[in-house]
């Protein structure tokens, strides 16, 4: 028996654009276009008409662009969206309003760089269909504060806090998930090394609005950057990031280089250089993604001594990777996201 095709519907002001879309999308046998839409009113209608399994959405709109199109869908009709953007603040801003994903319009409108973009929403529209959605938590419920169990937050040996390093990896879904694991860690955490898989531009975005919430100061990653108490980097789009350590302590190196494990910045790369840098020293988490980007690495890492923690099932959006590094026995403990922050105080209150 055969398996039933992806049912997508596309949701762009551009007729050109929706028809595009839909001629590209529908050159995969996997997919299926069952409607298109031109804005958020008459996307809501198709919605509740078609039910399909994902929604392609554009963000700059009229009348009601994507993101509070998504802030309303969301709470009614929690489904996987794929947001069409080219400006990385409002594909951002999307993500936080509950899209799985994003894929970036092409700049020049050249059939290469059209083909690459289709190429990349088909990929990312397989992956959608995968996701585990949730309805969004109410913007009027408060996110508890990180609270370690038996413990307190309690991180003022520097000298030992200078040996110790946070590693977090994470791809589909990871940027909601990383926030929800960093955002209330305290000023005096061990330095954070993070790989998100993200494109250009769009990292160093990210970084800066990561570091208008949290409590440690975030940035993304550049070359030889010091890691410290306090800070958390982020890798840049298309460079990997390795942990490397001198009579200082620890550095990054940032740079350019082959795809690994299918990903410039690769979750295995900064991992591997973990293990080997840091070892028992070191804390790795894996989070929601597609795939088994970093279940090797942090396997490497766990046989150094190091602890190491994967998300459960039901709380990723796709539990790919934390499932791979799982079956290979790299995890230390699996949990739900809301509790991967509380473990890492927890566990560093009884190492520093």
């Amino acid at each position: 028996m055969p398996l039933s095709k992806i049912r997508v519907l596309i949701v762009d002001d551009s007729i050109t654009f929706r028809r595009a879309l839909e001629l590209g999308l529908s050159q995969d046998m996997n997919i299926e276009i069952i409607g298109t839409a031109m804005d958020a009113m008459d996307a809501m209608e198709k919605i509740k008409q078609l039910k399909p399994d994902v929604v392609t959405l554009d963000v700059e709109m009229p009348k009601m662009n994507g993101i509070e199109f998504l802030k309303k869908l969301m709470p009614q009709y929690p489904l996987p969206v794929v947001v069409v953007s080219s400006l990385p603040i409002n594909a951002l801003d999307a993500l936080s309003a509950g899209a799985v994903d994003f894929v970036r319009k092409p700049v020049v409108k050249g059939a290469f760089d059209m083909n690459n973009f289709i190429g990349d929403l088909t990929v990312k529209v397989k992956i959608a269909s995968k996701a585990h959605i949730s309805k969004p938590r109410p913007s009027s419920t408060p996110i508890r504060p990180i609270t370690p169990l038996g413990g307190t937050m309690n991180f003022n040996n520097t000298l030992s806090a200078r040996n110790t390093i946070v590693a977090i990896g994470a791809s589909t879904g990871g940027t909601e998930a990383i926030l929800e694991v960093v955002q209330n860690l305290p000023a005096t955490t061990p330095g954070i090394i993070i790989v998100q898989h993200m494109p250009p531009v769009f990292t160093n975005m990210y970084a800066q609005r990561l570091d208008r919430i949290c409590k440690m100061h975030v940035k993304e990653a550049e070359n030889g950057d010091r890691v410290e108490q306090g800070k958390i980097i982020i890798a840049a789009g298309e460079y990997h990031l390795r942990l490397l350590k001198d009579m200082n302590g620890y550095f990054i190196r940032s740079e350019p280089g082959p795809k690994v494990s299918g990903h410039c910045p690769s979750v295995d790369v900064m991992f591997d250089s973990v293990a080997t840098t840091a070892g028992r020293n070191a804390v790795g988490v894996i989070l929601t993604g597609m795939g088994a980007d970093g279940a090797k690495g942090i396997t490497k890492l766990h046989s150094t001594g190091a602890y190491t923690i994967g998300q459960d099932k039901d709380s990723c959006i796709v539990y790919g990777m934390p499932m791979e590094a799982f079956k290979l026995g790299g995890i230390s403990k699996q949990l739900p996201l809301n509790q991967i922050g509380g473990e890492i105080i927890r566990y560093l209150n009884t190492k520093i």
